[in-house]
């Protein structure tokens, strides 16, 4: 069994969301970046906590998982995000722009249906602030019919906590690939 994909959203587990008084949580720093599509006289402001690149980073390094973006910021994420946090170049699942009006138009994440088709019988660990409980029953289907499949939802306001990739070591080391390896 090869290394499960570690797929990782940014917006909500990387770049927190506002709270209601507008704060970001102190631990992030302030950064201003230029999407694709964008002029250099609009940037979009993000926040970004730098204990975020070393924690992926060993986790990266472990060899236990193989890292993609899978962020509606597509390549930006590996061009824009990824160095502002000291992460290397990784590949990205290559989301198409849907013109929706929720996430979850069919009662789960958008994202769902082509990261299924991109990941085939692949194993994933998939850290994303948006599942539904339809999303907890896909990752459970595909674990129950032999592809083992962990979903980790931080809190968006709080993103990725050091207790998620505990929890993903903790998981993906009872793999069968991680134990022959």
């Amino acid at each position: 069994m090869r290394p499960p994909y570690l797929l990782l959203d940014i917006d909500g587990v990387l770049i927190p969301f506002p709270h209601a008084d507008g704060s970001t949580p102190a631990t992030h720093a302030r950064h201003d970046v230029v999407p694709t599509g964008r002029s250099a006289d609009n940037p979009v402001t993000v926040w970004l906590n730098p204990d975020h690149g070393p924690m992926l980073m060993d986790m990266i390094r472990t060899g236990l998982v193989t890292p993609v973006w899978c962020t509606s910021w597509r390549q930006d994420a590996t061009t824009l995000i990824g160095p502002l946090l000291g992460l290397p170049t990784l590949s990205y699942v290559d989301l198409p722009r849907p013109q929706i009006t929720t996430s979850h138009p069919n009662g789960y994440l958008w994202k769902r249906d082509h990261v299924d088709a991109w990941l085939g019988d692949a194993p994933a660990i998939w850290i994303d602030d948006d599942f539904t409980g339809l999303d907890h029953e896909w990752a459970a289907e595909r674990t129950a019919k032999g592809t083992s499949t962990l979903l980790i939802q931080p809190d968006p306001h709080h993103g990725l906590q050091s207790e998620h990739l505990t929890g993903l070591t903790m998981w993906v080391s009872q793999l069968p690939t991680a134990r022959a390896a």
